[in-house]
């Protein structure tokens, strides 16, 4: 199948620039469209983030009544406790389908580090198996060059899923899934016919089918959320939209070629580093147990700020509640104890959760601030990594998840894991 490989090599003539143009026009476009579509779904997901945690973690504490009341032989509540595990499984579904608009929208915490792609992929391979059946056939061929990146590893194992997941579906009859690696040259024109491509050294994965292929008119779409060429309740339709966010937010490039009959290849490319993998340092172990702690909880969606300090409570903290930044304020300034922690929303109206934090601090000099968000885009910093010393707690979230968070950063044992030199400053992720 033809491909258009990325070389050191530039084209001349009239006819080839009028060609590239016309590429790099199109892929504008579509740039554009999914960058539009992305903010969407972003913002959908994140809304949909406080309904799901509330869901979630009211669903529990009803298990957890109805459990004990069974144990007490009310037998009549085994039905009651079958729906409540039934509305707990569907809010998962919901989790994971939010998480896949995120990815889609640019709007997850990229962990950052460098990876060996040929160590990854070669991990990936052997765990996908099983999954794809015995059917398929995984090959690989990966490149004999060091090929290490900058990537989040969860995010570009990811993306590997959902591209073999894809593929085994247009195999259905069986086929040959390959995944091959190499280190390339990225020129001047292929950069210029593909919007996100950086000039210089590459690190290209490909992963390509003997599938069915995709028609001209979908390859255009493949890529939107909800988009599917499969049958009604065959799948989401999210699979390589996510995929595609994994890449992009990641700093790396994704296009698709494929021939009806012949098969298909997803080609991902991106900014080939030099430096070798390094080891996250070991996170320090945390005192789970409340130490008569008062926390500030900042949340605009009042079920949410319900269930939250519900949480709290039943967890032996005392617990302050805020519906937005004035009203935080005003609670920090009026308060004559300690407030040992404070959980604020990263995004709501009038002011932002950055916002409450430095004017609650200045009001309570070191007081400890853990954000909460479903879209945490306001205190990121550059390609979607946490601000310096920014912990963030990701929506929707468990009581298990919510306490575990708050006691390491009440005890400052919060270390998260270096991303640079193992002398220099630590990033907190």
């Amino acid at each position: 199948m033809a491909d258009s490989e990325p070389t050191a090599r530039t084209s001349g003539g009239a006819e080839v620039q009028v060609k590239m143009d016309d590429i790099a026009e199109s892929q504008l476009r579509r740039a554009h469209r999914l960058e539009s579509l992305g903010m969407l779904a972003g913002g959908v997901a994140h809304d949909f983030n406080n309904l799901l945690a509330v869901i979630t973690n009211f669903g529990m504490f009803l298990a957890e009544e109805i459990d004990a009341a069974t144990k007490e032989g009310c037998d009549h509540l085994d039905r009651a406790a079958q729906d409540v595990e039934k509305i707990l499984g569907a809010t998962q579904r919901g989790v994971s389908l939010t998480k896949q608009l995120l990815a889609f929208g640019h709007r997850q915490v990229v962990h950052a580090e460098v990876l060996d792609v040929n160590a990854l992929v070669t991990r990936f391979s052997q765990l996908i198996q099983r999954t794809l059946g015995e059917h398929v056939m995984v090959t690989l061929d990966l490149a004999s060059a060091p090929c290490t990146i900058l990537a989040d590893p969860d995010q570009l194992e990811r993306a590997l899923l959902n591209l073999s997941l894809n593929a085994r579906d247009a195999m259905p009859d069986g086929g040959v899934l390959r995944i091959d690696t190499a280190r390339v040259v990225v020129d001047t024109d292929y950069a210029r016919a593909r919007p996100g491509a950086l000039e210089g050294p590459a690190v290209r994965i490909r992963v390509s089918d003997t599938g069915v292929g995709i028609s001209p008119e979908a390859l255009d779409q493949v890529f939107e959320p909800f988009y599917t060429t499969k049958c009604r309740g065959a799948g989401t339709g999210l699979g390589l939209a996510s995929a595609y966010g994994d890449v992009t937010q990641g700093g790396g490039l994704i296009h698709v070629e494929s021939q009806v009959g012949t098969g298909t290849v997803f080609t991902m490319l991106f900014p080939a580093v030099d430096d070798l993998p390094r080891q996250p340092t070991r996170v320090v172990e945390y005192d789970r147990r409340c130490k008569d702690e008062a926390v500030l909880v900042v949340e605009d969606d009042e079920g949410l700020r319900e269930v939250t300090e519900r949480i709290y409570v039943r967890n032996g903290y005392r617990v302050f509640t805020a519906a937005d930044g004035d009203e935080a304020v005003a609670t920090a300034r009026s308060h004559r104890g300690d407030i040992h922690l404070l959980l604020t929303d990263v995004v709501m109206p009038g002011m932002l959760g950055k916002e409450v934090a430095e004017k609650i601090q200045a009001i309570l000099p070191g007081v400890p601030v853990l954000y909460m968000s479903g879209y945490a885009q306001p205190v990121l910093a550059h390609q979607g990594r946490l601000d310096p010393g920014t912990v963030l707690l990701e929506k929707p979230f468990t009581e298990g998840e919510l306490i575990k968070k708050s006691r390491q950063v009440l005890n400052g044992d919060y270390k998260g894991f270096r991303t640079g030199d193992p002398g220099g400053s630590q990033s907190l992720v």
